[in-house]
This record gives C-alpha cells, structure tokens and sequence, in this order.
C-alpha cells in the first residue's frame, strides 16, 4: 500500500500548491488538484470516510482503515496543504496590501492557463457542452460582482462558512476563500486567524502558556478557526460524494461547465481593479482592525506603461507554471 517515497513528497508539494490557492480569493485549490491529475483519487478517498471507516476505526484495525481511505495519500495532500497554508498566508497578506496587482498577474496566468487545460481532457467537443461551458462562464463571470456581506463571529455562522468554503475549496473552478470574502469572513478566517494559530504555536514552542491569558482576542481566533475546521471536516466529507458520483457518470460535462466557470472566474483574478468600501449614511465602514469594509471591486483597462508590461510578464510566468506541471504530468503517463 505504501509506494516510493518520491511519490509521496510529490503529493507534498501538490498539496502544498493546493494549499496556496485555497489561501487566495479567485483561486481554486481543486483546480490544482485537477491540473496536477490527482483530482479524481483525491475525491474518491475523501468519500471513503463512511461508516465503514468508522466501524474500522472504533475496531482498531489500523490497516483496513487506512486501505479503506487511502490514508497515506490524504495524509501526503493535506499535510502539503496545512504547510502551505501557515506559511503562505503571511507573504499573500504582505503582497495583497504591498503588490497587488503582481500577486493578482500570476493568478491571472496561472488560471487562464487551467482553463486551457482543463477543456483539453473533455474527449469530444459537442454542441450540449459548448453550451455547458458558456453557461458556467456566465456563472463564473456573475460572481465576481456579487456583493460581499460584513464580517460575522457567530459560532454557527462560522461552522457553515467552513461547510461552504471548503465544499467550494475542493470545486475546480470554485475558489472557497472567494465564498468567504462573499460570506464577509476571509480576512477573520484564513489570514487574522491562521496567523493567530501560527503565533499562538510559536509560542507554546517557547513553553509561554501567559500568551494565551493575556491575548483573549487570539484566543478567540483560535476558537473560531477550530468551528470553522468542523464545518470544513462535514463540508469535506458530505461533498465530495457528490463530486465522486458527478465525475463518475457526467465526467466530460462535469469538465465542460468548470471549464467555463473556471473561465469565467479571470474576472475575480483581474489584476486592476479599485476597491468599493461599504458606507452608510455617506462614511466608510471600519472593520474593528481598521481597515475599511470592501463589498467589491470597480475593474478598469489600464494604460499601457513599464508598469503593465510587467504585470503582464507575471501573467506569463504564471501561465508557464501551469504549463510545465502538465507537460511534466503529461510525460509520467507516457
């Protein structure tokens, strides 16, 4: 059951990119998956935590169990998720607020480039897919200008951005951390609190348990990152046993509509774009860090300068990234 070591820290580091994407709005951590061919068994292991694995588990028979779900391959995943996550939300927070439109150019490659490939693994083009495919870009399209709603800590509120934002995470095409940002909870989930998790771990490496005592508003991230990990864990499990069955008999029109959606989503990537703030009564709405409350973005065409050219050479390396991973998984198969 257990391959080559070199086969497990490949899946390290494809988890660890999925991982990434999932970190930033717009992008799609089960597009990673798919562009990196281990959609499919990512999905048909995560449905295996059924009853079966349950009756394994409260057993004790430790082999079943991990035959049953394919242990060592989740574990590989989401452990290359989790480093990426922790040590990538710092930087995306450094460059989301310091180069913006340069962090924004290489989503921008790197999902045009998905989206190319992807279409190429629908075996036959018919007229009933071409349709598929305009009808998820429409879709696609249509959510980048949805509005944003205000930050909510209700304990329930939460739980249900992890079922959603994860339902979405492992969705081609469906970025989970632009789901929080519709639901007004990206920022508290996946930079505030992820970077309190990080904190709080440092410190508890330096054996300081008075951090805790004396930061109750860590605390309280640390409490609502756990809630919104359940949501994530139920989310996870009821969905992707949806996902595995659509794969199984719709595959190449599951393919055709993420396509598009996939498509559709550049909009949400589009690197120039100025914030719209929240108001009432005329004043723009603080967050309690702060910051102003955004509920969308005004995209515009920029004039073209040394600026844009390098913007667009970003574009190009993140569509080179993509590129060279499916050539590289291209060459495996053969």
């Amino acid at each position: 059951m257990f391959k080559s070591l070199t086969y497990y820290i490949i899946l390290l580091i494809k988890g660890f990119g999925m991982g990434a994407a999932n970190v930033i709005p717009g992008v799609s951590g089960g597009t990673i998956a798919l562009i990196t061919n281990i959609y499919e068994e990512l999905i048909n292991s995560l449905k295996s935590f059924d009853l079966k694995a349950l009756k394994y588990l409260v057993t004790f028979r430790w082999k079943s169990f991990a035959h049953h779900v394919n242990l060592f391959f989740i574990v590989a995943v989401f452990l290359g998720a989790v480093l990426s996550i922790f040590s990538i939300a710092r930087l995306f927070e450094y460059l989301l607020t310091n180069e913006p439109i340069i962090i924004w150019s290489v989503f921008f490659g790197l999902i045009l480039a998905s989206v190319i490939f992807i279409a190429r693994r629908v075996e036959k083009w018919k007229a009933d897919r071409i349709i598929l495919l305009i009808i998820g870009a429409a879709v696609g399209f249509g959510m980048s200008f949805l509005t944003h709603a205000e930050q909510n800590e209700s304990y329930w509120y939460v739980f249900i951005c992890g079922m959603i934002a994860m339902s979405g995470m492992i969705l081609p095409g469906l970025s989970g951390s632009f789901i929080l940002m519709l639901m007004g909870n990206y920022v508290l989930l996946m930079v505030t609190a992820v970077n309190s998790l990080s904190t709080a771990i440092g410190e508890l490496m330096q054996w300081d348990l008075s951090f805790f005592a004396s930061n109750p508003e860590t605390v309280n991230h640390l409490e609502l990152l756990g809630v919104f990990i359940l949501g994530a864990i139920a989310g996870v499990i009821a969905f992707s046993n949806v996902l595995a069955w659509i794969f199984k008999n719709q595959k190449d029109n599951t393919l055709s509509v993420l396509s598009g959606f996939i498509f559709g989503s550049l909009a949400i990537v589009w690197p120039w774009k100025n914030e719209i703030p929240l108001l009432k009564n005329g004043a723009v709405m603080l967050d309690r860090h702060g910051d102003p409350v955004v509920i969308g973005y005004e995209r515009y065409l920029p004039e073209l300068s040394f600026e844009v050219l390098y913007a667009v050479f970003w574009m190009i390396l993140g569509f080179a990234i993509i590129w060279l991973i499916e050539k590289y998984g291209e060459k495996k198969k053969s």
